[in-house]
């Protein structure tokens, strides 16, 4: 097994509160893995645990078999995210917000620049690059999200609820892109998402959650076969 993703025995607790309860999972190189669960039942928290935004009570978290934990820096430097809507100065340009975040990475000055125009080409906003963010479409902003998050080359990315407000066209485009960078660029995906239908057309593997503790954990043909649906097998777990 190539594990990429390692979550062993993590819990977390706020004033006394389980939000998180000994929660483990592993995501192999390659993977497209759905998280789903209830409104409240965790799945932000595991996003950022798994960021290091906040710290575990208890428990590990490996990416790229590297303990988050004890050496934050090198276990996230090859990771990209976006846990919450993507915020852009509105007045600067798609290329010039992204000018200034690529300067967070340990590119030197000279690749900077063909750096952001390789991912805003990855994403098919090479033509509006010049365009104030302001100008932008929620769909248009997801993908300049993206663009973010590959700028250091990342080997997973993390998302969470990335199609809340898209339109069905700003949809499409989204599991394109994913499904795109999950084949050519071999990037492993872990998204939390309410789109059941969505999920289900892109990934081999989903996790469930319920009140902080996993209650599905493996692929998704074990999950469903052709004669039921993501979104009733997840209606039935939940309720049961």
């Amino acid at each position: 097994m190539n594990e990429i993703i390692k979550v062993k025995n993590l819990s977390k607790k706020i004033k006394k509160r389980t939000i998180i309860n000994n929660v483990s999972f592993s995501i192999e190189k390659g993977d497209i893995c759905g998280f789903i669960g209830p409104n409240g039942s965790g799945k932000t928290t595991i996003m950022r645990l798994l960021t290091n935004l906040i710290t575990p009570t208890s428990g590990e978290i490996y990416l790229n078999n590297i303990n988050v934990n004890k050496n934050r820096k090198k276990a996230l430097q090859n990771i990209g995210a976006i846990v919450e809507t993507p915020v852009f100065f509105p007045y600067f340009t798609g290329e010039k917000a992204l000018l200034n975040l690529v300067m967070l990475t340990n590119l030197n000055s000279k690749d900077r620049k063909k750096q952001v125009k390789k991912v805003l080409k990855i994403v098919n906003l090479q033509d509006q690059s010049k365009y104030k963010i302001s100008t932008y479409s929620l769909g248009m902003k997801q993908r300049l999200g993206i663009a973010q998050a590959l700028l250091n080359n990342p080997k997973i990315i993390l998302l969470d609820e990335p199609s809340n407000g898209l339109d069905p066209i700003g949809i499409i485009e989204l599991r394109k892109l994913i499904l795109k960078l999950n084949k050519e660029n071999n990037i492993t995906f872990f998204i939390s998402s309410h789109l059941l239908d969505e999920l289900q057309k892109i990934c081999n593997k989903i996790l469930i959650i319920k009140k902080g503790e996993l209650i599905w954990n493996g692929k998704s043909k074990d999950l469903f076969n052709s004669h039921t649906n993501l979104e009733k097998v997840f209606v039935n777990l939940i309720n049961s």
